[in-house]
């Protein structure tokens, strides 16, 4: 399992998870740049990601939903708000519609996601900004924690194949 650290810090509303990869920053960096690889850990193994729409530029929109075992789809959406290759990442991530577009007056969560890397191994570390505590309460009891800390103990597999 890759997933070395998660901290959930009500006062500061985030969710933190941190990673380490025996890869080189830039092989880990492809896992968000690529989104045939990021379909292959976006979501727990049981709720797999298909991505619609990857535009991997700042101000660029993502779409994409999770299908659950029983065939359920939960869609999604990103907004790229920051990206210094293959450092730094930064995005809305929100609950979509059908068509995986922004749900009226649903709060997304702004994720931080730095990668850090040494002796061709790399940290990465996603943080998730919450509006309120509200949001992350709610988040967390839909199983958010537990479905990060699954969706990325997913990418080591995805580096091995990379």
């Amino acid at each position: 399992m890759t997933v070395t650290e998660t901290v959930k810090d009500t006062e500061a509303l985030t969710l933190t998870f941190v990673t380490d990869f025996a890869a080189p920053v830039e092989q880990v960096w492809q896992v968000w740049a690529d989104p045939r690889k990021l379909e292959r850990w976006w979501g727990p193994p049981t709720w797999p990601a298909t991505f619609t729409r990857h535009e991997f530029v700042v101000s660029g929109a993502a779409r994409y939903h999770m299908t659950g075992p029983d065939g359920t789809k939960a869609h999604g959406w990103w907004t790229i708000t920051t990206i210094e290759a293959p450092f730094r990442l930064e995005f809305d991530d929100g609950f979509g519609d059908d068509q995986g577009e922004p749900i009226k007056d649903d709060q997304p969560v702004h994720i931080v996601v730095t990668l850090d890397g040494a002796g061709g191994k790399t940290r990465m570390t996603v943080v998730n900004h919450f509006a309120d505590a509200a949001q992350l309460e709610r988040l967390v009891t839909m199983g958010m924690q537990e479905g990060m800390r699954l969706a990325l103990g997913q990418i080591d597999q995805v580096l091995s194949n990379s």
